[in-house]
């Protein structure tokens, strides 16, 4: 009996040993209204196979009970800050500050993680040191948590700063895990602002602040973006949320374009009618999920407009997205979303 007792505690001893080998992983969720979706969310990181993570849950503000949930959790990796509302890109930086890893992972709280992802991405990372930006694949589901059969499938290597700009393979806010050091170089502060702490996300963004980010990151750094060949996150498609409004977003982008431009004007200057295409596009497929034909129609052109080479470039996912623009107008609707899960699976 004492031999079947020392061999498992040499077990255990083995595995806590490798437990105590991996770098930290701070996970940052920020919480603002997202209560019905926060207990999915938490659970999906507090069952990844990789171990060593700190939770950061930030109440930014929320009027729900998004609080209460995370302190119902009766486990020690969890942290809870609480702030007065300053939007995602504000939460975002408190958990940042307050993050003790050597990676940083982000995820808002409607998404949820596939049990290998922090896994995959730490693997990753250490086999490549000049990989400062770590992504993956995503699968779109809708409010209820049902998968679309749609989603974001990006180019993963040999990563140029024109594909940043143009077509941001990270793709969403709960996809990246980014070395520690990479936030450190980014980092700036606003004193005539108001802010005080350091800020790696602009908080003058209420959307796109995710794009803004990883552009100022390709234009002042050396460090490299490059994705895991899986898909690891489930990206929640919210019909009401931030994304389906589409003119806003549109001007957070060109804020972003703003913002970086004075670190490298004639790097704008060669890509920014492409990118424009590119945001067009990726905004009429927003307008094509939203059902909202006119909008979809009316991107559509401004993106041919913008640039037409965006057709030649990527020819498949453009002329899907005219396809879909066209066909939206004039099939019922039963027609139409069984001709669009095909086509958009076609051009993934």
């Amino acid at each position: 009996m004492d031999f079947i007792n020392n061999d498992f505690a040499n077990k255990l001893q083995t595995e806590l040993d490798k437990l105590t080998n991996l770098p930290l992983v701070s996970v940052v969720i920020p919480m603002y209204n997202a209560a019905k979706y926060l207990p999915a969310c938490l659970e999906s990181v507090l069952t990844q196979t990789y171990k060593n993570l700190e939770i950061i849950c930030v109440d930014d503000g929320s009027p729900d009970n998004c609080a209460d949930i995370v302190s119902s959790y009766n486990d020690e990796r969890i942290k809870l800050v609480k702030q007065a509302n300053r939007g995602l890109a504000g939460a975002r930086n408190t958990g940042i500050r307050h993050a003790n890893g050597e990676f940083v992972a982000l995820l808002d709280a409607d998404d949820i993680w596939f049990p290998e992802k922090i896994d995959a991405h730490i693997s990753h990372l250490i086999a490549n040191p000049s990989i400062g930006v770590s992504y993956s694949g995503s699968q779109f589901i809708n409010e209820e948590g049902v998968d679309m059969g749609i989603g974001q499938y990006p180019k993963n290597d040999n990563i140029e700063a024109d594909e940043i700009f143009c077509r941001n393979p990270v793709g969403n806010g709960s996809a990246p895990v980014l070395r520690w050091e990479v936030l450190k170089a980014i980092k700036f502060f606003r004193p005539e602002q108001g802010h005080t702490d350091a800020m790696y996300f602009d908080e003058s963004f209420r959307q796109s602040e995710d794009v803004e980010c990883w552009l100022r990151i390709t234009l002042s750094t050396e460090w490299k973006f490059e994705g895991v060949n899986k898909v690891l996150t489930y990206y929640r498609v919210n019909g009401g949320g931030l994304s389906a409004n589409w003119p806003k977003q549109l001007a957070a982008w060109e804020r972003s374009v703003e913002n970086n431009r004075g670190i490298n004007p004639e790097f704008i200057a060669k890509w920014e009618a492409l990118a424009r295409a590119y945001q067009y596009r990726y905004l009429a497929r927003r307008a094509i999920q939203s059902r909202d034909a006119r909008s979809a129609k009316m991107l559509s052109a401004l993106a041919l407009k913008a640039d037409s080479g965006i057709l030649l470039r990527d020819f498949s996912r453009t002329a899907v997205t005219l396809a879909c623009t066209l066909l939206l107008s004039i099939l019922p609707k039963p027609q139409y979303e069984a001709l669009e899960r095909r086509a958009m699976a076609i051009a993934a």
